[in-house]
């Protein structure tokens, strides 16, 4: 679930060229369906959940269901700065209607744990060149930025017997993501690849693509497209939504999302919120966009002296030979 992925923290306050995940504002993967790159950092305890409405319908088996759900994600970084712990649930209770029967299901549509690890960081250790003549050069377009963080992630789906929802041969099977994330000022691009529950009847593909963007320091909204296939099933999925930080560890959002197909259709809206514990964590030095600010400050700063003290010099020598041209000769 993607979204503020860094939003807030990486539009608002720039990305760290160090080891550090840990951002200043809280990193959500809100409201989206995608998974951002970057951990919540180590010791860092998080809290992602919402409820949501969902009308489905088929115009050729002439079905319909209609409900409401739960979602609830645990993030956890453990050991390093780079891996997270990710348990992520999803409950939904809704009434069934055909033509034949109408009736009451509930049951969990996801439950699955996994760990995510940043393999690559093109802004580990990179500190970027400062222009100290000009404030425009420094926030130019730059090249480097197509280069995306990347990510993989390895889990497994655990769905008990009976579930509605699913096959009966599902219940246990692997899922496995490779993850890219790029950073273009106030825009955040991030893709998922996920290859899903394998050694299953019915494995299946997909591809996750948000697009986010930061409007001020407390708004932003995001565009994303989902689509999967497996010999049972391919569909795509739109999605709009946008997310407001409360304070540094709170934030709220509200998304609405719609598929492409009338076999079935489908159309659901939730609202959530995301929580951040991070009162164990202990701060790791960074070099990130305020860092780049004072230090333009101070090179700046220093620059300035040096001017000074070359005008200082300068007059120095001009009086000096002024003085001796007026001082007359012992001949």
């Amino acid at each position: 679930m993607t979204f503020l992925k860094k939003i807030f923290p990486l539009v608002f306050l720039g990305t760290a060229a160090a080891s550090a995940q840990y951002t200043d504002q809280i990193n959500s993967n809100r409201p989206g369906e995608s998974m951002s790159a970057f951990a919540v950092g180590k010791t860092v305890a998080q809290i992602e959940a919402g409820t949501y409405g969902i009308m489905e319908e088929h115009d050729v088996l002439n079905y319909e269901a209609k409900g409401m759900g739960f979602d609830l994600t645990l993030r956890y970084g453990l050991i390093l700065e780079e891996l997270e712990l990710i348990a992520d649930m999803q409950y939904q209770f809704d009434q069934y209607s055909n033509a034949l029967e109408t009736f009451n299901r509930n049951d969990f549509r996801q439950f699955t744990i996994g760990a995510k690890y940043l393999i690559f960081d093109p802004d580990k250790n990179y500190k970027p060149e400062i222009n100290i003549y000009s404030w425009k050069a420094n926030r130019k377009f730059k090249w480097r930025s197509i280069i995306p963080a990347v990510s993989a992630y390895v889990g497994g789906n655990f769905l008990m017997n009976d579930n509605p929802y699913t096959f009966k041969t599902d219940r246990i099977s692997p899922k496995f993501m490779l993850i890219t994330q790029n950073h273009f000022g106030k825009w955040v691009w991030v893709n998922n690849i996920i290859a899903d529950k394998f050694l299953t009847d019915y494995p299946s593909i997909g591809l996750i693509s948000t697009l986010t963007r930061g409007f001020n320091e407390r708004w932003s909204g995001f565009l994303e497209f989902q689509g999967y296939k497996s010999d049972f099933y391919a569909d795509g999925i739109g999605r709009i939504g946008a997310a407001h930080l409360l304070n540094s560890n709170l934030q709220i959002d509200a998304s609405v999302s719609t598929n492409f197909k009338t076999t079935p259709s489908i159309l659901y809206g939730g609202i959530g919120i995301s929580w951040r514990f991070d009162a164990n964590y202990k701060d790791i030095v960074l070099f990130g966009e305020g860092d780049r600010e004072e230090e333009l400050k101070q090179q700046q700063e220093k620059e300035k002296d040096k001017k000074a003290k070359r005008r200082k010099e300068l007059r120095e020598r001009r009086k000096k030979r002024l003085d001796d041209m007026e001082t007359p000769s012992e001949d």
